[in-house]
């Protein structure tokens, strides 16, 4: 399962394509919402259960990348695709049989569970491998990369509200549609598997700066990194930026119809849908776009902007976003721009710190923060509004606690991020000299 070293003069811009061969299957996920109203007619599910495929999958995520980023750094980039691969398309084609059968528990183990692994594994895949092509830019590499997890559900809602209305919305034609997904991603990432290389060691780049050899040099291994204050101001800092951006994300259509309400302008449903749309791109265009810019003005004042803008963006909401629904629109883009911005920026604020002999498996162990932060996130807009309806309330003030709460939280999140500072060298370890001599299978292990 080694992937091949490139060959000379072999372009390192096909290995962005191979990772977003990847990036842009798994991120499906953020299109879970359109299978939710037909489950929960066919199957009579309620709206929690609807949505439970879709956070055990955040939760697996987390999970499989935490504990799967040691084997994902030590077999390399094709064994990680390919286990992508195989538990991604097989949660789909699990859940075509709960579907079928009209088995519920099954559509949560398949989706759930065994392609929650598959979000995971498949996230951290091309990162570490990104960063050693790239060591002048990696910020826009990882960048191109993770672009399109957040950019994939701008091809997947389309496409499965399609299928389900040509294959119907009762429990065969939601099997159907969940067995075209499994076998149509399963070849698309193929492209991935077979495309990726890494660099050989003193590998030129066309412009003629010298790309390092794998594994060699200082960095800091998974297991130390873990043990320093600097991995825990980071994990406070992406928990407090996701919980942020995932508080409008998880209730975008419901909260703009809430807003305006009770003005002389209500938003319908229709334009409801177009805000989420709307947002999605701009959680995938900041991808791009900031980590990009953190190359230029660097890490740690990028995320001053994420963090620090973010809460005025979300104090502006809460003050005047009933006001003006282009001032609403204008925050809430910035805000989701940041979100992705975030995610986009951490692998390589990562690779700042600790080098990049275990940033993957780093990378990793920090997803759990984004774990956390799917749960937190909803449960604070949601847990919130639904108490302030109780007690009479409507309209903006719904969510105004709430928004001033996540205020709070990127307030802590800023906090954490001035309190970063160079790793200690003694954390440092020098990876084995011969890794650089051996070409297959060690070269595999650096990715």
């Amino acid at each position: 399962m080694s992937p091949p070293i490139a060959p000379a003069g072999w372009s390192r811009w096909l290995v962005p394509p191979a990772a977003l061969s990847v990036h842009l299957s798994i991120g499906q996920a953020y299109a879970w919402s359109v299978f939710k109203p037909p489950l929960e007619s066919a199957l009579g599910l309620s709206g929690t259960q609807s949505a439970l495929p879709f956070q055990l999958a955040i939760v697996m995520l987390g999970l499989s990348a935490a504990f799967g980023g040691t084997l994902v750094e030590r077999n390399g980039p094709r064994w990680a695709m390919t286990v992508a691969l195989v538990c991604f398309s097989s949660g789909f084609l699990i859940s075509a049989l709960g579907a079928a059968t009209e088995q519920y528990w099954l559509i949560v183990l398949g989706y759930g569970f065994v392609g929650g692994i598959g979000l995971g594994i498949g996230y951290i895949s091309p990162v570490s491998t990104l960063i050693k092509w790239f060591p002048d830019r990696p910020g826009m590499a990882t960048g191109i990369a993770i672009m399109g997890f957040g950019g994939g559900a701008l091809i997947a809602s389309p496409w499965s509200a399609q299928m389900l209305e040509s294959f119907g919305t009762d429990h065969s034609g939601i099997a159907l549609a969940f067995l075209v997904h499994g076998l149509s991603y399963a070849v698309f990432m193929t492209l991935g598997v077979l495309l990726v290389r890494v660099p050989r060691p003193a590998e030129r780049t066309a412009g003629g700066a010298d790309l390092p050899a794998a594994v060699t040099g200082e960095g800091v291994s998974a297991a130390a990194a873990v043990r320093t204050p600097q991995f825990w101001c980071l994990w406070v800092v992406l928990c407090m930026n996701v919980t942020a951006g995932i508080g409008i994300l998880e209730k975008a259509a419901p909260m703009i119809t809430d807003f305006f309400a009770d003005t002389s302008t209500p938003v319908s449903v229709t334009a409801a849908a177009g805000f989420v749309a709307l947002l999605s791109a701009a959680n995938m265009a900041g991808r791009i776009g900031w980590s990009t810019t953190s190359d230029l003005i660097g890490r740690k004042n990028i995320y001053r902007v994420y963090l620090g803008v973010g809460a005025a963006m979300y104090a502006v909401i809460a003050l005047l976003g009933d006001a003006s629904k282009p001032v609403f629109v204008l925050c809430a883009l910035v805000i989701l721009s940041f979100y992705g911005g975030g995610f986009a920026t951490i692998p390589v604020y990562l690779k700042d710190l600790f080098g990049t002999y275990q940033v993957g498996a780093i990378h990793g162990r920090l997803l759990t923060a984004w774990s956390t932060a799917g749960v937190l996130g909803p449960l604070i807009v949601n847990w919130i509004a639904d108490r302030q309806e109780e007690a009479g309330k409507h309209g903006a003030d719904l969510y105004s606690l709430s928004l001033f709460i996540m205020i709070g939280l990127l307030a802590v999140g800023f906090v954490a991020n001035e309190l970063v500072r160079p790793v200690a060298p003694r954390h440092g370890v020098t990876a084995p000299k011969e890794a650089a001599d051996v070409p297959a299978r060690q070269q595999s292990e650096s990715a």
